[in-house]
């Protein structure tokens, strides 16, 4: 995952450029008189990074793979 950094007045000149610049792999990091202030993220990043923080989720993960059976490939695919 990488960051790129952009100040606030260069922001608001290309909002757009900028958005458009955002994946799910970069994070544009915002500065104000040089310090660094906000975080831009892609949304399905957020969502992930709010799921992994919430112990409900991850409770309910652990025990999907406690209680599933898994399959070879040799089981599902037979010999292709």
């Amino acid at each position: 995952m990488g960051s790129k950094t952009i100040s606030a007045s260069d922001l608001r000149k290309g909002l757009a450029d900028a958005l458009d610049a955002v994946s799910n792999e970069e994070i544009l990091i915002v500065t104000r008189r040089g310090k660094k202030e906000r975080a831009i993220i892609d949304l399905d990043r957020l969502e992930d990074l709010l799921a992994s923080s919430d112990p409900e989720y991850l409770a309910r993960i652990k025990d999907a793979r406690a209680s599933t059976e898994y399959f070879s490939h040799e089981d599902v695919f037979g010999n292709i």
